[in-house]
């Protein structure tokens, strides 16, 4: 093997190497104010977030979601609409002759 394909191969091996190095250090390059953060974001809370509040429940509704009158209003318009599209969707018969 010729000397100039062995050091073009060291080379890109080389290259590989350090980017996957500075590629590991990237989170650390976004920590830094002068590179990672744009001047307009917020600062960052002084203290890690704990954990989220899993067994906090949202209170029950005490009414219903939905009027029945206006959930079979919205079923009309929706039974409707599907049968324009079917409609719409189906192609003309061939005129016979």
């Amino acid at each position: 093997m010729p000397v100039n394909r062995t050091i073009r191969r060291w080379s890109i091996a080389a290259l590989l190497a350090s980017a996957l190095a500075l590629g590991g250090c990237s989170t650390q390059i976004a920590d830094m104010p002068s590179l990672g953060l744009p001047a307009d974001a917020p600062e960052r809370p002084k203290e890690a977030g704990g954990y989220l509040p899993v067994h906090d429940l949202p209170p029950d509704r005490t009414e219903e979601a939905m009027k029945p009158a206006e959930l079979a209003k919205i079923q009309a318009e929706l039974t409707a609409a599907r049968d324009r599209q079917a409609t719409a969707a189906t192609p003309p018969k061939p005129a016979k002759k």
